[in-house]
């Protein structure tokens, strides 16, 4: 059984730095995808970046592109999302997801779309306060 687990949430002023980290178990091959994903109040869940476990490769939705950093300790099963320069419109809860096996090699999984993703750990809360 996988599970997924966030932290590093917080409160952080405009233009302040977090890093939040996804420890990640129970997969049984390497073919995963691990995605972050974001819900601002009374918006819908939306993708921000995600890194893939085979080849290290990565990518970002465009409201983060040179802002945020996925990285991936594969020793400690943990990824990472290195987020700079927060903006009011980064508070969300933070989710971090996993997509494996035929999902994983999809375009949604590659453009981290959340019908490409069955795991899901339980959230992190950022707050950046102005």
């Amino acid at each position: 059984e996988v599970q997924l687990v966030e932290s590093g949430g917080g409160v952080v002023q405009v233009g302040g730095s977090l890093r939040l980290s996804c420890a990640a178990s129970g997969f049984r091959f390497n073919d995963y995808i691990i995605g972050w994903f974001r819900q601002a109040p009374g918006k819908a869940r939306e993708g921000v970046a995600r890194i893939s476990r085979g080849d290290g490769s990565t990518y970002y939705r465009d409201p983060v592109k040179g802002r945020f950093t996925i990285s991936s300790d594969n020793a400690k099963n943990t990824v990472y999302l290195q987020m700079n320069m927060l903006r009011p419109e980064d508070t969300a809860v933070y989710y971090c997801a996993a997509s494996q096996g035929l999902l994983s090699g999809t375009i949604q999984a590659e453009r981290v779309e959340e019908d490409a993703y069955d795991d899901w750990g339980q959230g992190t809360q950022v707050t950046v306060s102005s």
